[in-house]
């Protein structure tokens, strides 16, 4: 669910221009230089803690299968553990299910898939080759009354951790907002970047009040809004450097995870590189209100208006 417009292309535009403003350092020097450990929040059910950067797989093809694993792989290596998936991603079940068995590391990941009707579970759990999930949501608030209660059932059996339900589309918050009062959701996931704030309304102080973990899916802009092609030209603005963030994508990352109420983001990758350059974002500083409002400011400048506030 988080697709971003030509992200290749993008991101490899993006991951130039900060190598060069950085003095061409590698996302492995830095990580040697700077290893401290990634940054983490708690789920308010439980007190876990997660790594704030995770990753997106709607875009997980069967034809890069070597590239997806070592892209996996160096997740895990860099601190992050939170894979988000579902059973309407093409094949990404059965390929993250591959990897995550070839690898060993299903101890280190946090597997998030998403239920599309009464059917799909034991599908995903044989695709995934678990028997059971750390995190099930509800897929675009699609028939929540009639699944909850299977949802409870497998709660309570142990076949999943954490409940939740999603959305990546503006148009349905009010309709979340309003499950999130009905339902005991231990996350949801929902569309919140710096060009789509519309979730910063109701649905994140929603969230706080309820103690329910949010997971933040395409923070790289997405249905609601400009996104990272709309400032792939721009410069960062001077103050990026106080917290670290090299390019435009760490910046928008920083600014997502830095909003009290939310715990992850997953930002789609595909290859190494963006993984490397999405971790390091997990890692030093985050902006504090002061920042968060000199960014948004900034950032509305550049693409011409306030974006939803």
């Amino acid at each position: 669910m988080t697709t971003v417009t030509n992200p290749c292309c993008t991101r490899r535009q993006m991951l130039a221009m900060g190598l060069a403003g950085a003095g061409a350092l590698s996302a492995p020097e830095l990580f040697a230089q700077g290893a401290a450990a990634p940054i983490t929040k708690p789920i308010p059910s439980s007190g876990q803690r997660l790594p704030v950067i995770g990753i997106g797989t709607n875009a997980f093809r069967e034809s890069e299968l070597a590239n997806l694993r070592a892209v996996l792989d160096r997740m895990v290596e860099l601190g992050g553990s939170v894979i988000d998936t579902a059973a309407s991603y093409g094949r990404s079940e059965q390929i993250i299910g591959q990897i995550v068995a070839e690898l060993g590391i299903r101890n280190q990941v946090f597997l998030s898939t998403k239920l599309v009707g009464e059917d799909s579970f034991n599908r995903s759990l044989e695709r995934l080759r678990t028997d059971h999930v750390d995190l099930l949501q509800v897929h675009n608030l699609e028939g929540v009354e009639t699944l909850w209660p299977l949802l409870m059932k497998w709660k309570q059996a142990g076949r999943i951790r954490y409940t939740g339900m999603t959305t990546s589309y503006p148009p349905q918050h009010e309709r979340m907002a309003q499950l999130m009062r009905e339902y005991p959701v231990d996350f949801i996931e929902v569309d919140y970047s710096i060009g789509d704030r519309d979730a910063a309304r109701t649905i994140l102080p929603l969230a706080q009040a309820r103690r329910m973990a949010v997971i933040a899916d395409v923070p790289l802009g997405g249905r609601g809004g400009p996104n990272l092609a709309a400032v792939r030209d721009q410069p960062l603005p001077p103050f990026a450097a106080e917290i670290g963030a090299r390019d435009w994508a760490q910046l928008m990352l920083k600014y997502v995870v830095s909003h009290p109420a939310v715990t992850c983001t997953i930002p789609g990758g595909t290859r190494v590189s963006h993984v490397e350059d999405d971790q390091q974002a997990g890692h030093g500083r985050l902006p504090d209100a002061a920042m968060r409002r000199r960014l948004e400011q900034y950032w509305d400048r550049l693409v011409g208006g306030p974006g939803p506030a």
